[in-house]
């Protein structure tokens, strides 16, 4: 497969992210590792959120709505698999800059 067929494969879902991962370590594409980068983090945080959006739900029942912050992640998912496509390297908005440098391994 092609970086731009891995990079979207990234976003789509943990095994995604690993195939892509596996599969591009022998490829040295800058694209590849910057979305690989972009995919994990946003599946960190997205992880993150929903643990912390759940806990608060079940302490304050009518906090609940917040649950939709969940329809955000989606359209920052999205925003990355066409970021992916196009073969752009333009961070995830709100946290995607603090991805660029992070998780070395990804070399």
């Amino acid at each position: 497969m092609n970086s731009k067929t891995l990079s979207i494969l990234s976003y789509v879902t943990l095994i995604g992210w690993l195939i892509a991962y596996f599969s591009g370590k022998e490829k040295s594409d800058s694209l590849l590792r910057y979305h690989l980068r972009q995919s994990l983090g946003l599946a960190i945080v997205s992880i993150l959120l929903n643990i912390t959006l759940t806990i608060i739900a079940h302490v304050v029942p009518s906090l609940s709505f917040l649950g939709l912050i969940g329809y955000v992640i989606l359209i920052f998912w999205i925003l990355g698999i066409i970021n992916a496509a196009n073969q752009a390297e333009k961070p995830v908005p709100v946290f995607g800059k603090v991805f660029e440098n992070k998780f070395s391994f990804i070399n």
